[in-house]
């Protein structure tokens, strides 16, 4: 059978410089900045290329052609969330919210091994803060 290997996860937003600018503060993501070049999908457009524990995350803006919807109200059906691991979630979230992050759920115990918190990013991007015991 053929492998397969993670590649990114990919976002859409207003404004993809926002959303970086957010996961530097907040993640300390590696971002680069780049515009879409002519004949491409978003001729002159940026796009943000970022990398976070490891992980390439891509920010495109608004779709030229199709009318764009805003985040459904969770839960929801698809891909609702992505996580990052931490060694402390409680003073993981007490650093991102000195920093104006919005803690939308949590911190929580889910059992005796498993701490969870949610963090609303831009765009209504949720993001899931996961510590193991």
């Amino acid at each position: 059978m053929r492998a397969y290997h993670f590649d990114h996860v990919h976002l859409r937003a207003h404004d993809p410089d926002a959303v970086g600018r957010w996961f530097e503060t907040m993640f300390g993501a590696d971002v680069v900045r780049s515009i879409y070049l002519p004949g491409t999908l978003y001729p002159g457009q940026m796009r943000v290329t970022m990398k976070v524990g490891g992980q390439r995350i891509l920010v495109a803006p608004k779709h030229p052609d199709d009318p764009m919807q805003d985040a459904p109200k969770l839960p929801y059906y698809g891909t609702e969330h992505f996580g990052f691991t931490v060694d402390n979630v409680d003073a993981a979230c007490d650093e991102l919210r000195a920093k104006g992050a919005d803690i939308a759920i949590g911190p929580l115990s889910r059992d005796a091994s498993l701490r969870l918190a949610f963090v609303r990013g831009p765009e209504d991007i949720m993001i899931e803060l996961v510590q193991s015991a």
